[in-house]
């Protein structure tokens, strides 16, 4: 039974990491593949060691992994509501008017900066088709768009790994209780900044020292009713979502419905005849198909977890590697092949909360590593493929000019950690 999941499991995968060349959406295939791989179970039933699972007690498995995982949904799909509020008002507009710079290695660290902090309020796929779409209308050389697109891909993946809502895999981490607001921000502040100051200064020793066009990013977009107040209260409203859980005690996910009915009234008032403005409207350019992915490869992990899969697997690497921070880190450069969310719910299946408690530099150092070693390879993670379809970017070149930067300030980051967490424990 296991060897038959297994086998179900990575040919999923496999069809999933190459959606593009079967032209089967990855969404469709983790949907089928949760649904197959828990029919599997429930029909046949399992053995875990000596104890087997009937069907009932497989379904109350089900119930209890959902339960994890509609937190997750329901905090995404209220985020990506906000931000796509915020975007709708083109209030994004507040961030990029500040950039004034005519030098290019100058603006290169503006938006460097810009989109690593931005990226720790939002999250890295948004950050990155915003500050992508910015570059186009300050840039005209192709050489160059493409480096300052890398290097957005880069401090976007930096700047999420730090905070518990700048990126799924930490927010999965946050919501699954490994790792508590505080903390996760204090521990990778620096070795995120690091992770991106490292390949920041490569590019930008490399680069010639010349002038850009200083167009305004939103010169060209209308002004609309409302736009800073929407930005300022969607900004807010997840900023505070941390405070609310840490005030009440209630999961993420009702702090962020909090701030999605505080907007939908306020933007009601607004815009009496506005529908395209208004939250009903929307939630239709809400990207649904990203929500079910999360939602069917997190069953299908769910159930390799519940047959005992994960945890023999953890087995079997603590018994051939020991070392757990070696283990970590490899996790995170293969993220960079594999998508970092199943790589985050496999990780969490292996380890258990009553060994490795909230905190604990075992899920700091998986936030970082499955959060930034996605930059090695362009396809590595939602804002390298976002930037790889807005402004073309080949896959061998990112692999010979940005890849050895990435991972230099991949490992740069880890070592940054490892001495940090070594001086203050």
């Amino acid at each position: 039974m296991e060897a038959v999941l297994i086998i179900i499991f990575v040919l999923g995968y496999l069809a999933i990491a190459l959606e593009h060349v079967i032209h089967i959406n990855k969404t469709a295939t983790a949907i089928l593949l949760a649904v197959v791989l828990w029919t599997i179970m429930s029909v046949h039933g399992y053995t875990v060691g000596s104890v087997y699972f009937d069907s009932h007690q497989i379904i109350e498995q089900l119930g209890e992994h959902l339960i994890g995982i509609s937190q997750i949904i329901f905090f995404l799909l209220g985020a990506m509501t906000i931000v796509q509020l915020i975007d709708s008002h083109n209030g994004f507009r507040i961030v990029t008017d500040f950039i004034k710079t005519k030098d290019k290695r100058t603006l290169l660290w503006v938006i460097s900066f810009i989109t690593f902090f931005l990226s720790s309020i939002l999250d890295n796929l948004t950050t990155t088709i915003v500050m992508v779409s910015l570059i186009y209308k300050l840039l005209s050389k192709r050489e160059d768009l493409l480096i300052f697109a890398s290097m957005i891909v880069i401090a976007a993946n930096a700047g999420g790994a730090w905070t518990p809502i700048g990126d799924v895999t930490t927010t999965m981490l946050w919501i699954g209780g490994c790792i508590s607001t505080g903390k996760i921000m204090t521990g990778l502040f620096i070795p995120s900044m690091v992770c991106m100051l490292v390949p920041l200064s490569y590019f930008s020793f490399f680069m010639e020292k010349e002038n850009v066009s200083t167009l305004s990013a939103g010169k060209n977009e209308e002004g609309i009713l409302g736009a800073k107040r929407v930005f300022y209260v969607g900004v807010g409203a997840l900023i505070f979502v941390p405070i609310f859980r840490a005030l009440t005690g209630l999961p993420p996910f009702m702090g962020i419905i909090l701030g999605v009915g505080a907007m939908w009234v306020m933007t009601d008032l607004m815009h009496h005849k506005r529908e395209h403005l208004r939250i009903p409207h929307i939630l239709s350019k809400v990207d649904i198909t990203s929500v079910l992915f999360f939602l069917g490869i997190l069953l299908a992990v769910g159930a390799l977890e519940t047959a005992g899969i994960l945890k023999n697997f953890e087995i079997w690497l603590d018994q051939n590697f020991k070392n757990k921070d070696l283990i970590v880190t490899a996790l995170g450069l293969l993220s960079a092949i594999v998508d970092n969310v199943p790589l985050t719910a496999a990780a969490m299946g292996m380890y258990d909360l009553s060994q490795f408690p909230m905190d604990h530099k075992l899920w700091e150092l998986l936030a970082y590593s499955v959060g930034t070693g996605g930059s090695v390879l362009i396809i590595g993670s939602a804002a390298g493929v976002v930037a790889m379809g807005i402004a073309k970017i080949n896959f061998i070149w990112y692999m010979k000019r940005v890849s050895f930067p990435a991972l230099l300030g991949y490992f740069a980051g880890i070592i940054s950690y490892l001495v940090i967490y070594n001086i203050v424990h």
